[in-house]
């Protein structure tokens, strides 16, 4: 009705994210079922795909969005700014109120980060529109939907791109980023009675959830428990709470 695309773009990114969201609450719910035999962590990595099919959501919508506009700004269209700045003032204001119930948890689950990061980039959406709406009431200047809508498209652009990025390292097992491999190793070399560290590897479970395995080469079979707490200890300091470590007399595992 207000023939507006930063309106339109901003309705189409809700109703992808009440499916997005709706995936994210699913799967926080179906996350919290027990391992089992055939699934020794349960589903845990639920969310990780979650945050991926949500950053992947966003990367297609912000593309399409940005397309769009560029039609739009070759061939302009009349808006209806009264229109424009009211529906998007009732949807930055559900946005804000959503985003802020979410941001608490935001930084400790990459599905809630998803999640919170439809919601923020929905508000920064409606504010978008409802500033281009006020654009077109004060000058009549229409260029502003779709240029707005541009705009819109970039600031989902780049957190889809971090969240698409984050949720494929963890699935290929990378590295954590905050965890240097190095001071890994260094750590459980140092540990007296261990003669070397072969055969390392860390990687994530999940948000919150850290893993790590290696090969040590123990001299004093005698020493191998004493060893195993020491490297817990010493990895636990760093935020590796899953540790898994084969000792052996000789570097035969390599």
């Amino acid at each position: 009705m207000a023939h507006s695309l930063a309106l339109l773009a901003d309705a189409g990114h809700m109703l992808a994210d009440v499916g997005a969201l709706g995936l994210a609450l699913g799967v926080a719910y179906l996350a919290r079922r027990p391992a089992t035999a055939e699934r020794t962590f349960g589903l845990l990595r639920l969310e990780i795909l979650a945050a991926l099919v949500n950053g992947a959501a966003l990367l297609a919508i912000s593309i399409g969005v940005a397309i769009e506009a560029l039609h739009r700004l070759r061939d302009p269209a009349p808006v209806q700014g009264a229109l424009l700045a009211a529906v998007a003032g009732l949807g930055l204001v559900a946005n804000v109120a959503g985003a802020t119930l979410l941001h608490r948890g935001h930084n400790h689950s990459l599905n809630e980060r998803g999640a919170y990061l439809h919601l923020l980039s929905d508000a920064l959406g409606s504010g978008g529109a409802l500033a281009a709406g006020a654009i077109i009431l004060a000058t009549g200047w229409v260029a502003a939907d779709p240029l707005t809508s541009i705009l819109i498209s970039l600031l989902i652009l780049a957190s889809a791109w971090r969240l698409v990025k984050e949720s494929a390292d963890v699935l290929l097992e990378a590295a954590p980023a905050h965890i240097a491999l190095s001071e890994v190793h260094d750590r459980i070399a140092t540990v007296p009675g261990v003669a070397s560290v072969h055969d390392l590897h860390v990687w994530t479970v999940t948000s919150g959830i850290i893993a790590m395995s290696g090969h040590l080469v123990v001299q004093n079979p005698g020493d191998n428990q004493r060893v195993l707490e020491a490297v817990q200890d010493r990895l636990g300091d760093m935020g590796i709470g899953h540790v898994t470590v084969q000792m052996e007399r000789d570097q035969t595992c390599e």
